[in-house]
């Protein structure tokens, strides 16, 4: 293993990630050393944002994970601005031989051609029509979407085909779109899930840096509601000891905006985003991190993570079953436990030729 001075884990303004490890797929490996010469090193350097075209050929990514209540989606980025820390997402970046600290969050890459793949494959004479979801990996509303409006193009498309359609977001960027929300939802074809995870806006700051603040979470909540979108609240991740006292603050907070059900998920640490979630503990929070870690694994079969299906978006012990049960309790009495609408899969019209020369 070739080691050489990376740069020095300190956190950077607006950024999740303290350092960007290296790729696991990597030739070489890059090791943080102090030798004296970083101690002038402004801790709020600034990390630019590079966006690259994605030139994938295919749009609709299909799983069989059984704990997930969709097995087809579609990604409009990889990578996300947001730099969310805790982010799942995060180790996909290794695929591209790019780090899944602050490369994720700094290189990022976007799909111009999504509306027309995304076209294509709904024009296959074996496609069955079935809900896709969006946001499942990482935010279709991150702040590029300003810029590149592939999430709206994809929206257009389900328009016009009448195409279900299940969002996740943590952005309030998702009111720019009500207009095509709206016509969906009017033959329930939509539904909308806003991901809350504090309402401390100190740590969300710290935690997902570039995401919407919390209140303007809950504002979009309220607007949804009012526009007739079916729309729901998930409190992802849930982490231990740092937002999990928040739980039922958060439920209530959303319903009274409006929301119709709730969900939530446990912390996941797979991978790299092990150690970054832990170098970032020391960063922000070096008094708590030894009690936040104790507790995940406890939550993790004494493991900081478990992939295995049925545990890894729950967990389990004494925690994980005291975090469920505060769930199913609240979610009774604020109504949330209703779960979100069956979607409509059978107002969907193939595309023809010229829808496809329109768009």
């Amino acid at each position: 293993m070739n080691s050489i001075k990376s740069e020095s884990t300190r956190s950077r303004k607006g950024r999740g990630a303290v350092s960007n490890t290296d790729s696991r797929y990597s030739e070489h490996r890059r090791e943080t050393m102090d030798d004296g010469w970083l101690v002038n090193e402004s801790a709020d350097s600034r990390v630019p944002t590079i966006v690259h075209r994605d030139t994938s050929r295919t749009i609709v990514a299909t799983n069989r994970s059984p704990d997930v209540p969709f097995d087809q989606s579609i990604n409009p980025y990889r990578g996300c601005e947001h730099g969310c820390i805790y982010c799942f997402a995060r180790p996909t970046h290794a695929y591209l031989d790019l780090s899944p600290g602050l490369d994720f969050e700094t290189r990022l890459f976007y799909k111009p051609d999504a509306a027309r793949l995304f076209l294509a494959a709904l024009s296959r004479p074996g496609y069955r029509c079935r809900v896709i979801a969006l946001g499942t990996n990482t935010d279709p509303y991150q702040p590029i979407e300003r810029r590149f409006g592939v999430m709206r193009s994809i929206l257009e498309v389900c328009a016009h085909t009448r195409h279900p359609i299940g969002i996740t977001t943590k952005s309030s960027r998702i009111e720019k779109d009500l207009d095509l929300l709206q016509d969906l939802a009017r033959d329930n074809l939509v539904s909308v899930s806003i991901s809350v995870t504090t309402l401390d806006t100190t740590l969300a700051r710290k935690l997902e840096p570039r995401a919407s603040a919390p209140g303007r979470r809950l504002q979009a909540i309220e607007r949804l509601a009012v526009a007739g979108i079916p729309v729901s609240v998930s409190v992802a991740p849930v982490i231990p000891v740092l937002t999990d006292p928040e739980m039922e603050t958060i439920m209530a907070e959303a319903a009274a905006r409006g929301a119709g059900s709730a969900g939530y998920i446990l912390l996941r640490l797979p991978r790299e985003v092990k150690d970054l979630f832990k170098e970032w503990l020391r960063e922000h929070y070096p008094h708590r991190a030894g009690h936040i870690m104790s507790v995940i694994r406890q939550s993790r079969q004494g493991r900081e993570n478990d992939a295995a299906f049925g545990r890894r978006r729950r967990g389990t012990g004494v925690f994980a079953e005291l975090v469920a049960k505060r769930f199913r309790l609240a979610a009774r009495r604020l109504e949330l436990d209703g779960g979100p609408p069956g979607l409509n899969s059978q107002s969907f019209r193939r595309p023809g030729a010229q829808m496809g020369l329109d768009l």
